[in-house]
Order: C-alpha cells, then sequence, then structure tokens
C-alpha cells in the first residue's frame, strides 16, 4: 500500500480557504437592501388589500382618519431636514438587522474557534474592533471610546458600506438612504456580541459620509 504524502495530509486536515471578491459583497449588500425593499412593498400591499376586503365586508371597523402631515415636519431642500424613515423603510431595516445578527453569530463562532475564553466585555469590544471589523470590513476600527459602565463608541471614519453612496437630491437624501445600509452591519455586530454571551443594543449613526458611529450598550453586570 502506497503511503499517502504528507502534504496531502495536511490538505486534507486544513483545507485551503475560499475566498470572495469585496467588490461582488459590495454589490450583494446593495441587491439584498433592493430585494427587501421590493418584498416589503409588496408584503405591505397584501396587507392593506386584505384589511380593505375585512372592512368592506364588515368584519372590521375602518382605521381612523390619517392625520394631515404638517409641512414642517417633513423633509426640504431649503430647510435642510430630514424627514423619518417611513413604515416601509422600517421593515426593511428590521429584517436587515435580523439577517446580519445571523452573519454575524456565524463570524463570532468561526472566528472564536481556536482562541481562548474572554476575559470581561472590554476584552469582547476589542475583539469586535479588530478581529471581526477586519474580517468584514477589512480594516479596523479607527476609535474607540468607553465610560466603562456598559456603552461602548466604535467609530469607522471610512465604513466600508457606505462609503460609495451618494444621491443627485443632495447631501441629505444620501445621508438617509445610508442609514438603512447600516442596518445589516449593525445586526452583524449585535449578531457577534450575542454569540458570545453579551446581549445589548447596537446603535448605528450617521452625520457625515462616510463616517459612522455604533453606539454599544450592555447590561452594567457584563
Amino acid at each position: 500500500m502506497q503511503a499517502t504524502p504528507s502534504s496531502a495530509l495536511s490538505t486534507l486536515a486544513d483545507p485551503p480557504a475560499r475566498m470572495v471578491d469585496g467588490a461582488a459583497m459590495d454589490y450583494f449588500l446593495i441587491e439584498v437592501v433592493n430585494a427587501l425593499r421590493v418584498s416589503s412593498a409588496v408584503a405591505a400591499a397584501r396587507a392593506s388589500k386584505t384589511e380593505r376586503e375585512m372592512v368592506e365586508a364588515g368584519l372590521v371597523p375602518p382605521p381612523p382618519p390619517a392625520k394631515q402631515q404638517n409641512p414642517r415636519d417633513s423633509a426640504s431642500s431649503t430647510t435642510g431636514k430630514i424627514s423619518g424613515p417611513t413604515d416601509e423603510e422600517e421593515g426593511v431595516r428590521s429584517r436587515l438587522e435580523v439577517i446580519g445578527m445571523h452573519v454575524g453569530g456565524n463570524f463570532a463562532e468561526r472566528l472564536c474557534r481556536d482562541r481562548p475564553l474572554f476575559g470581561d466585555s472590554l476584552d469582547v469590544i476589542k475583539f469586535v474592533c479588530k478581529d471581526l471589523w477586519t474580517s468584514c470590513w477589512d480594516k479596523q476600527v479607527d476609535n474607540l471610546r468607553t465610560n466603562h459602565r456598559g456603552v461602548y463608541v466604535l467609530q469607522d471614519n471610512a465604513f466600508k458600506p457606505i462609503a460609495r453612496i451618494s444621491s443627485w437630491e443632495g447631501r441629505q437624501e444620501a445621508l438617509r438612504r445610508a442609514k438603512l445600509y447600516v442596518a445589516l452591519p449593525a445586526g452583524i455586530i449585535r449578531g457577534a456580541l450575542s454569540r458570545v454571551g453579551l446581549h445589548g443594543t447596537v446603535v448605528p449613526e450617521i452625520t457625515t459620509l462616510p463616517q459612522c458611529t455604533f453606539q454599544i450598550k450592555l447590561p452594567k453586570n457584563t
């Protein structure tokens, strides 16, 4: 019986890593947002039709009349105000965050496979800032701040998922759109923290493109 070369055994024990082009992942994120936006619109239209049919059949009372919106509260190119998210956008954001939580949990499990247990929550946050950020977005966090009471602020000065977002309608509209594209990354961070036992909130904030900050709040007893 012919002996198997040691190089072949090494390959079987530790198969080569499979890699995906970074540009492909950028396009994938764009299509994910677009697909979920269309899906949410279809689901909302279906629900609206069902409700209308039930009202017409007398099964449920008609909904109260919608309040008239104050023009001062809407987005305006002259005042520079940004309107709040619509119900459709909120639905897309929630679904993106849930998807991100699954991705982040799997990432954390893979990255933590061969490393020792974390000492405390600060070690976990540093793991997110370095290992997770580099694996997902090709760089480490630019700045980390904490009040040492469970609140951490992670700042990325050129956050990859929003680095190329723009709008012909102006900067304010670009900022509004960018807030939807950071829902998936926020979910990734939250999912990674959850997989290692830290259950908190992750709130992204964008004031100027392409900078993005994520505020992480963890329970005080962690």
